[in-house]
């Protein structure tokens, strides 16, 4: 049975990935700062909560990480903590830098002090090649980070692959578009809207203010996104992947198919402020996942309306989230 340590597990992909591993036969075991006051809701909601071993790590204290790398033994490691909101970013410069460059570091720092054949997955994101306009991003393409969150994932990126070169590691980074599921907190806007509306279908009288609606993005089922990350560490050498669709939508778009699944128009109960704008913003960002199809026999299968129907779906059902496919 193999062992896998995922990093990060209170988040969404976090509770997928431990999904996904479970029915492969792992043994899984995650880590939160401190396990005993986290709620784990994503792997609750799953019903997986008591099949994970949860343990406290700080990846910001060395120490910390090879405690518990000593104790599990793990043969697959997923790096999927750190600060990971963009908007928060902006506010939490130094929290967001700290947790995924200084994290990052540590964990590839113990597996290279370890010497054991540790297979080690990267959390990265497309947030890191800034605007891409109408030429989708590959794994050629170069980074232009807009954010201290993309600064932030573009650094431990190079540290994985200067790692991977310097020291022979099995390391690799998945570069993931942006990927949604009812397991998404409400400060993610994709969860915000459709929570809102949810909510205006009920009965609430309430306005739904947003930042720019124009801005494009390619969106995925986080799902089906955790099954690349497991795939990329099964392959006989490491590489990085860009793991997305391939198509862009607008947030309107978004919020037009969020709304309409409640049987709703859009325009009667939302509305866009400036004051939400953040202080640097990517238009539009699209991947290119032909490698990923290629190597991995990965591709997308869901895109965002059925993304965005499901997300609905499971508000309307239980506000708790037990369906989440």
């Amino acid at each position: 049975m193999k062992k896998a340590l995922i990093c990060g597990v209170s988040g969404q992909d976090g509770a997928y990935l431990s999904r996904l591993l479970l029915e492969k036969g792992y043994e899984v075991h995650g880590t939160s700062r401190d396990a005993h006051r986290t709620s784990f809701d994503g792997l609750a909601a799953l019903g997986l909560r008591e099949r994970v071993r949860s343990w406290s790590m700080s990846l910001i204290d060395f120490r910390s990480v090879l405690q518990v790398f000593d104790a599990v033994q793990p043969d697959e490691v997923y790096n999927l903590a750190g600060q990971s909101s963009v908007g928060l970013s902006f506010q939490q410069p130094v929290e967001t830098l700290e947790s995924n460059v200084v994290g990052t570091l540590y964990l590839l720092e113990a597996l290279r002090f370890l010497k054991k054949p540790i297979r080690f997955y990267n959390a990265c994101s497309g947030e890191c090649f800034g605007q891409t306009g109408d030429h989708p991003a590959d794994e050629k393409t170069l980074f232009s980070p807009r954010s201290p969150y993309a600064v932030a994932k573009a650094a431990a990126f190079w540290e994985v692959a200067n790692y991977r070169e310097a020291y022979n590691l099995f390391a690799c980074s998945g570069i993931l578009f942006n990927h949604e599921s009812p397991l998404r907190p409400e400060r993610f806007v994709t969860r915000k809207i459709v929570a809102a509306a949810a909510r205006i279908a009920a009965g609430s009288k309430e306005k739904l203010v947003l930042g720019n609606v124009k801005v494009a993005r390619d969106w995925g089922w986080a799902p089906e996104y955790v099954d690349a990350m497991w795939r990329m560490l099964q392959q006989d050498a490491p590489e990085d992947f860009v793991v997305a669709t391939g198509e862009t939508r607008t947030l309107e778009d978004f919020v037009a198919a969020a709304f309409s699944s409640l049987g709703l128009d859009w325009k009667q109960h939302v509305s866009s402020s400036a004051d939400l704008f953040r202080p640097s913003d990517i238009l539009s960002s699209r991947g290119d996942p032909s490698k990923a199809e290629r190597f991995l026999g990965w591709r997308a299968q869901t895109r965002m309306e059925e993304v965005v129907r499901l997300m609905a779906a499971a508000e309307r059902m239980d506000p708790g989230m037990k369906e989440t496919r």
